[in-house]
């Protein structure tokens, strides 16, 4: 018998809904939901818990390979979860231009912050602004979508993030803005080198 059923099994010998022993055991509905359709395993703290609130072994609980399956899938979501923590950081960072005075503004001798930009025309000025935060947006998603189980969420927050930093790369050195092209590309070079390590893992 596999996981899924001795845990769905148990549960029912103990009459309780799905809801009760999510709540016996800190952990979502949707979780228990999933280990019972087969669709996840627990983590190991979640095994023991479950072991203790039913006072069975773990080896009762779940097979060998079952172990092995299930310590594989908890450290792909592990990586995946550092993976989009990391890029999310990475969006968030161009955040400093609008602090930071990396911008030539051709009136003054010193170089100026974003939003004290005076030289561009202000349509430019916005799509600077839209571009710097939507960045900063999406990398906010993925840093709150990293500690979900939400993997087509994370895929597509990673894909409109590196969207997003690359037409912050392409404005800024289109306009001639190149300390702060600089910052964007070496952004984006640190979120290519992340995610080029995460795909040959």
């Amino acid at each position: 018998m596999e996981f899924c059923e001795k845990l769905k099994e148990l549960r029912k010998e103990r009459a309780l809904t799905q809801e009760q022993l999510a709540e016996a055991l800190y952990v979502s509905r949707t979780a228990v939901s999933k280990w019972e359709s087969g669709r996840g395993y627990p983590s190991i703290d979640s095994l023991r818990e479950i072991s203790r609130f039913f006072s069975v072994t773990v080896d009762e609980l779940i097979s060998p390979d079952e172990i092995v399956t299930a310590a594989q899938a908890d450290k792909r979501f592990l990586a995946n979860r550092l993976t989009l923590l990391t890029c999310g950081i990475l969006d968030i960072l161009p955040a400093l231009l609008l602090f930071v005075p990396v911008f030539g503004d051709k009136g003054l001798a010193v170089p100026v912050s974003l939003p004290a930009l005076a030289s561009v025309n202000e349509v430019v000025r916005v799509a600077f602004l839209a571009a710097v935060c939507g960045t900063v947006l999406c990398g906010l998603g993925e840093v709150a979508v990293s500690s979900l189980d939400r993997p087509a969420w994370g895929k597509a927050l990673l894909i409109a993030g590196l969207v997003l930093a690359s037409a912050c790369v392409a404005l800024f050195i289109v306009s001639r803005q190149p300390y702060a092209g600089i910052v964007c590309f070496a952004l984006l070079l640190a979120k290519g080198v992340v995610l080029a390590r995460r795909a040959s893992a």
